[in-house]
């Protein structure tokens, strides 16, 4: 069997990988090749596309990187009607991928897309793109399942691959002699983003707000897969503010006292873990002028739509202030009732999130790939 995938974030890589480590146990000849980052070349999946070529964030940062994004586009569209695979799984991204889903169903390759694009939140037109295009939906949230049934639209909640996720097993005294950390401190981890794009606007504010905290605590950036170290670690060196770069994001927020985190899916892997942190987010001026009329919802946070709720502070576009972040940050770093309240509400999210089925979210993945292609299970 032979399929493409297409995974253009860290987020969307790590699915992908897990996907593939399970369609290889069901399928074991099968052959992978699309959209990939790191962690999809580790489990053999071939690279057509870098990921970190085409990563772009906003409306107004996508126009600008137009006519490379279009001419690798076509490149992949090539490949697939060469190759024929037996389907398409495009993970998440949707300005690409809900394109590259059109070229797939013309070609006559079945698309089946799995992490929805935020249709509930904004953008709520294209879900005629997806009943048009796409075989079969498989969402990570409960919620979303109803909502595309409801718009005739063939779903299945599978659950959250980052559920099924092992806590990472390093000690705080290991982590610290490999990063070189006082384990005396407060370490507080800084997660700005996974595209350049999305790095460039929002780690200027979180490095702020990590100065305005002090010296009694140390500062522990983990760098996306998707992201290039050496322009992170020049972004951070300019900003005169100490702070150490790590590999491994799970890790770091596991040993952290507390986080600021970028909205998106490490706001879900933080509330998974268990670290109290704040949601942070900032777009370029035009992005916001034209998406905010689109989007229907008065929280961003993916833990607080779960909750329906809040459970975590939302600091986004122009509340993103660091003054009013660094002094959230010192009330979730004290012990206290502001404290314990994030950690029951983070526990309520990951409550949700489980499953209690004998597969995990990948392996249903797989399943609902196969059965949705006429594969014998």
């Amino acid at each position: 069997m032979r399929f493409l995938i297409s995974a253009g974030e860290a987020s969307g890589e790590l699915y992908g990988a897990r996907l593939i480590e399970a369609l290889r146990r069901r399928a074991p000849g099968a052959e992978f090749f699309g959209v990939t980052g790191q962690r999809m070349r580790d489990v053999g999946c071939e690279t057509i596309i870098d990921a970190h070529q085409i990563s772009v964030v906003g409306l107004a940062e996508v126009v600008t990187h137009l006519p490379k994004i279009y001419g690798e586009f076509k490149r992949l569209v090539r490949e697939a009607k060469a190759r024929k695979p037996d389907a398409a799984i495009l993970i998440d991204f949707p300005d690409f991928n809900l394109r590259l889903a059109r070229e797939m169903h013309a070609a006559e390759i079945p698309v089946i897309y799995y992490v929805s694009p935020q249709l509930w939140a904004w953008r709520p037109g294209r879900i005629e793109q997806i009943k048009k295009h796409v075989r079969k939906m498989l969402v990570i949230f409960p919620f979303e399942e109803e909502f595309y049934r409801k718009s005739g639209v063939a779903a299945e909640y599978v659950g959250h691959p980052l559920a099924d996720e092992p806590l990472p097993s390093i000690t705080r005294e290991s982590f610290a002699k490999e990063n070189r950390l006082d384990p005396s401190k407060t370490w507080i981890a800084l997660l700005p983003g996974s595209r350049r794009k999305e790095v460039s606007l929002n780690l200027p504010g979180v490095l702020e707000s990590a100065a305005l905290l002090g010296n009694a605590c140390q500062f522990v950036l983990p760098v996306a897969s998707s992201l290039d170290w050496r322009w992170v670690q020049s972004s951070v060196l300019r900003a005169n503010v100490p702070v150490t770069l790590t590999k491994d994001a799970r890790a770091t927020l596991l040993q952290s006292r507390a986080a600021i985190v970028a909205s998106g899916t490490a706001t879900v892997e933080a509330s998974l873990i268990g670290t109290p942190f704040v949601m942070i987010y900032r777009v370029a001026p035009l992005t916001w002028a034209l998406g905010r009329r689109l989007v229907k919802l008065d929280r961003f946070a993916m833990p607080n739509l779960i909750a329906g709720r809040d459970v975590v502070p939302e600091f986004v576009q122009d509340k993103f202030q660091p003054e009013a972040v660094a002094a959230e940050i010192r009330r979730l770093i004290a012990e206290g009732p502001e404290r314990d309240t994030i950690l029951r509400g983070l526990a309520e999210i990951r409550a949700k999130l489980h499953s209690s089925g004998p597969e995990n979210a990948s392996e249903r993945a797989v399943i609902a790939v196969l059965s949705a292609i006429g594969q014998e299970l």
